[in-house]
């Protein structure tokens, strides 16, 4: 089975410039979570919850430890997870584009 949790909006602190450690700035999480379905699913209301608070708690520097932790943390939560692609976008950081980082995650089991 997989999940899909398609443009998660929130605003959080994000980023290492000056202004970006002191007003929270909209954000947007793209998830696809592919995991083994033996009538234990994955609540996916668990999974925005899990992704939101983490954000907004860790007021990461970079967006690339923000996807590791996220890797970590649901997988610590949910076993029967097999592979996560993570996407988080910043919007409105650059005038004219948004910008994102990606990265996909395949379970060692």
């Amino acid at each position: 089975m997989t999940i899909h949790i398609e443009d998660l909006r929130f605003q959080c602190i994000l980023g290492i410039l000056d202004f970006e450690r002191i007003t929270p700035q909209d954000v947007i999480v793209n998830l696809d979570i592919e995991y083994e379905y033996n009538d234990n699913f994955i609540n996916y209301a668990d999974v925005v919850q899990i992704v939101k608070d983490l954000m907004k708690k860790s007021e990461f520097l970079l967006i690339e430890d923000a996807l590791v932790s996220i890797n970590l943390m649901l997988t610590k939560e949910f076993n029967s997870i097999k592979n996560i692609s993570l996407k988080i976008t910043k919007p409105s950081i650059l005038k004219g584009c948004k910008v994102s980082v990606s990265t996909h995650y395949k379970s060692q089991s």
